[in-house]
């Protein structure tokens, strides 16, 4: 896959936390809608790759551009500013609030953006519905299941729109059953938002969702669909 086309790309990135090297020379693209998935094992810098194109990381060398903005050219105002509008994020663990009820929880980011109460939680529950969550409403995190509670994180991840997805191991904490399903809504609803998902992942049957996969070993990134015969 080349880049042409590409919303997000990163060359040449490396990274180091004092002498040990968690990335060296990696290399990532992807288009608007694809999912992407990048595997390796543990320790192999496939999230501190993530890290650095949500910007929240800084590589020491290499470019990352974003929509043709490049990501070390701006201001922390403006990254933070970029994951709060652009970006969506969900995490192995959801890290849902746990004072909030689910629709609270996934309507958090459109209120912390200035989206009244009531518009937010209609929206929130649109995608709660295509979660298949939208009977939790009520409940707190604390009263739901791991698959049920991971599908609240995917809808709140989604509900601003995002055009990027950043899933750093989703179902890393649930069993197989409640993992295959929590990727395939999740993708399904990724898809038809037309974002664009990095998924990091060290499961062939999570990374089998996706468009493509990144294998990255040693810090350095291989492109498996590149290396397939022609």
């Amino acid at each position: 896959m080349t880049p042409a086309g590409s919303l997000l790309i990163a060359s040449g990135l490396c990274k180091a936390y004092g002498p040990t090297t968690a990335l060296d020379g990696a290399d990532f693209s992807i288009h608007p809608g694809e999912v992407v998935a990048v595997m390796g094992p543990s320790g192999s810098g496939k999230s501190t790759l993530l890290h650095c194109l949500a910007g929240i990381v800084t590589p020491d060398t290499g470019t990352i551009t974003y929509d043709g903005r490049v990501l070390s050219a701006m201001s922390d105002a403006e990254r933070s500013a970029l994951r709060r509008t652009d970006f969506g994020f969900v995490f192995q663990f959801g890290q849902l609030v746990p004072e909030l009820t689910c629709v609270e929880n996934v309507a958090l980011p459109l209120r912390l953006a200035g989206v009244k109460r009531r518009e937010a939680e209609r929206a929130a529950l649109g995608w709660m519905e295509r979660l298949e969550v939208d009977g939790l409403r009520a409940k707190r995190p604390g009263e739901v299941s791991g698959g049920q509670g991971q599908r609240v994180a995917v809808a709140r991840s989604l509900v601003t729109r995002p055009r990027v997805l950043f899933a750093d191991e989703p179902t890393g904490a649930l069993d197989s059953l409640n993992g295959e399903r929590v990727m395939q809504l999740f993708t399904e609803a990724a898809r038809s938002a037309n974002a664009a998902v990095v998924l990091v992942t060290h499961e062939a049957r999570v990374a089998a969702y996706s468009d493509r996969e990144i294998v990255v070993r040693d810090g350095k990134s291989r492109d498996m669909m590149q290396e397939l015969p022609a």
